[in-house]
């Protein structure tokens, strides 16, 4: 008979390539994660992992068994949460994957009253870019994704949650720092810091900059960075100005360490969205998650 609890460790190890990584991530010892590893390829008869060269990587066998061994798990813990759920107690694991900003900014906010009123769910949180996130919601590893970008799939639904300015940043010091306003054909003749292809951020920059007639190779991009972070410390350093999200600079603004910019006739507004795979279904926890959301997301907007 096939151990779930196998199962579970066999697509954990799967998901990172590594026994030691899934013996971290469960709490495991790496000796107890081989050799269920090991019980489970002597059930099937079968050689599941290929152990050669620094990642561990799944045989065709290990491949097919992989694509049953999340359904079962999923199953599994639907079920056990239905039965929670049933008996009036929610509790359990959700997988959640953010691009930067609302990972960063948006749902360590929200999280503070969500564990309050629901201390028995774990939120398990993955920051990646949008991109990133979108493929491994495609590959079952997350129950929804929060992400700034709509990357079209035909198994993906997207739902808007929360909208957020992107804002012309300089350092103190700048000569726009005394304008109210520039036109957006200045930004062409900045130094400018941009975030890395993929991002939610260089697409929606992309698109608004499309619609007001600027592309983005007109710009003189003197650096590209995968983090709102690192461009927040170029900027600080003197090395260009960016266009970023008002929730990322929100606080520099208000202490002084950035200044705002608004460019005339130009509303460089953004969306951010739940993604959900329409092929999963979801979990009970998953649902309590995603209400939650929406209806913090409600009360930040008014």
């Amino acid at each position: 008979m096939i151990d779930v609890h196998r199962l579970k460790i066999f697509s954990k190890v799967a998901e990172l390539k590594s026994f030691s990584k899934a013996a971290h991530t469960m709490y495991l010892t790496q000796p107890t994660v081989s050799q269920h590893m090991a019980s489970l390829e002597d059930y099937f008869a079968l050689p599941l992992f290929d152990r050669g060269g620094k990642e561990v990587n799944l045989t065709r066998a290990g491949e097919l068994l992989y694509d049953y061994a999340r359904k079962i798990t999923m199953l599994t813990d639907e079920a056990q949460q239905t039965l929670d759920q049933f008996k009036g107690k929610k509790c359990g694991s959700v997988l959640v994957g953010a691009s930067t900003i609302p990972g960063e900014y948006m749902l360590p906010v929200f999280l503070g009253s969500f564990t309050v009123k629901y201390p028995d769910i774990r939120t398990i949180i993955t920051i990646k870019d949008s991109r990133d996130i979108v493929e491994m919601m495609l590959e079952g590893q997350l129950d929804l994704g929060i992400v700034g970008a709509k990357i079209k799939h035909e198994t993906l639904h997207y739902t808007r949650l929360i909208d957020d300015n992107l804002v012309i940043v300089v350092p103190q010091g700048h000569p726009w720092c005394d304008l109210d306003k520039i036109n957006i054909q200045a930004l062409c003749n900045e130094p400018f810091v941009i975030r890395e292809s993929g991002s939610g951020s260089r697409m929606a920059l992309g698109k608004t900059l499309r619609d007001a007639g600027v592309n983005t190779a007109d710009l003189n991009i003197v650096a590209e960075v995968s983090s709102n972070t690192a461009i927040k410390q170029a900027i600080k350093s003197g090395a260009g100005i960016s266009l970023i999200s008002e929730l990322a600079v929100r606080e520099e603004v208000e202490q002084g360490a950035l200044k705002k910019v608004s460019i005339a006739d130009v509303s460089f507004k953004r969306s951010f969205y739940i993604v959900q795979d329409k092929k999963r279904s979801q979990s009970p926890v998953s649902k309590t998650f995603v209400s939650y959301l929406k209806e913090m997301a409600k009360e930040t907007m008014q």
